[in-house]
């Protein structure tokens, strides 16, 4: 195999080899010694920068002698994140922990395209935090997408972070999210799918696969609308797009998700997602114990403003 590229635009290539078949790929990457860290593979991997025969690869596909691995790597990110001032909606700290209500469009952490002007480069302005040894995300437990709302933790210390991180690992952080989704979802619904990266776009995620990592959701429908339905989505697992994904896929997408969101909504559902501009979805509750005293502490959160007017955009006008 070639040196690495100097660049990101550059893609390094090589063909497995019979020795290499029935191992782990990211195992047979470190051993190639181009460099990277396991870590980085396994990032690499979850981004989906890495195809093997052409089709994006996860950490369980399987190498067969002859086939072709290609790795896009990503560009380095800057050092570290600096502290930038910003407005925070704090709900509560102390010397452990944060705990804020993340509004939509703010990203979490710095990385390419989002070098700064993020919620780490507040939260750096605000307080020091040394949980997670990343430069680019101290502190970061769990992630919130850009355009979705709601509440969120982040350790102040290495010790707080490893007890909040050892609790989302067993599932057992309570997580509740508000959506609305389109169309007339069932009253109640449980996914217990596999999810992994979908096999041809590498920016979205699909639980029609028949392997990768376990997805539970717990939906419920809490008010049906206008060709939509506002639900809740407790989490027992947290994957990338997870509840997203399970709508979508059930023929719910939630309204306005530029991503996931089908053909098939109706006119009504179509303007309000054009007025939103973004995906209707809502951290609402976030339940732990914390890491220090064992206290569980929960927090729950109402949407932003422009959830409820989406959300009023399409209830029934009252019976008169």
């Amino acid at each position: 195999m070639a040196p690495g590229p100097q660049n990101a635009q550059e893609v390094w290539r090589f063909v497995v080899q019979q020795a290499e078949v029935g191992k782990r790929l990211d195992v047979v990457l470190v051993a190639r010694g181009l460099g990277p860290s396991r870590a980085v593979y396994q990032r690499w991997i979850e981004e989906g920068r890495i195809e093997v025969d052409g089709q994006v690869a996860t950490r369980r596909t399987s190498l067969r002698s002859g086939s072709e691995v290609s790795i896009r790597p990503a560009p380095p990110p800057p050092s570290e994140a600096l502290p930038q001032a910003m407005a925070l909606a704090i709900l509560y700290e102390d010397e452990d922990l944060i705990v804020l209500d993340k509004p939509p469009g703010l990203v979490v952490h710095p990385a390419c395209g989002h070098p700064d002007g993020t919620l780490v480069n507040g939260l750096l302005h605000h307080a020091s935090l040394q949980g997670s040894g990343d430069p680019q995300r101290p502190g970061i437990v769990h992630r919130l997408d850009k355009d979705t709302s709601g509440v969120m933790v982040v350790a102040k210390t290495p010790s707080a972070h490893e007890g909040l991180v050892a609790q989302f690992q067993v599932h057992s952080i309570e997580r509740r999210y508000l959506a609305i989704a389109s169309g007339k979802p069932p009253p109640q619904k449980t996914f217990d799918t596999f999810h992994a990266r979908h096999p041809r776009d590498r920016k979205r995620f699909t639980s029609r696969v028949q392997t990768g990592r376990r997805a539970l959701t717990h939906m419920s429908v809490i008010e049906p609308l206008l060709d939509a339905a506002l639900v809740e989505c407790r989490l027992e697992t947290g994957r990338t797009h997870q509840i997203r994904v399970h709508l979508a896929e059930a023929g719910h997408a939630i309204v306005g998700d530029p991503l996931y969101g089908g053909a098939g909504q109706s006119a009504r559902v179509r303007e309000v997602a054009s007025e939103l501009g973004r995906q209707a979805l809502h951290a609402a509750v976030l339940g732990f114990h914390h890491p220090r005293s064992g206290e569980f502490l929960r927090f729950e959160q109402s949407p932003p403003a422009d959830f409820a007017r989406a959300l009023e955009r399409l209830r029934p006008l009252p019976s008169i």
